[in-house]
């Protein structure tokens, strides 16, 4: 069984990088993955997540794998 665990302020920092570069990583993917299925994330931090993927959606966000 894989066990992911969200290193405390990655959500922010991926924001800011992400942001900042204009391009999602593999390594900010996994980070996703492991946010998304943390039952304990505050509201903020899953509008946060939220608002990330809509950019990745509209095309504003590109997807690397890097």
């Amino acid at each position: 069984m894989l066990i992911l665990n969200l290193i405390p302020g990655a959500i922010n920092e991926m924001l800011v990088s992400v942001s900042d570069t204009g391009y999602l990583t593999k390594l900010d993917r996994y980070g996703l993955m492991a946010a998304i299925i943390d039952e304990s994330l505050d509201p903020e931090e899953r509008s946060s997540i939220d608002r990330l993927l809509r950019l990745v959606r509209r095309g504003m966000i590109k997807v690397v794998d890097n």
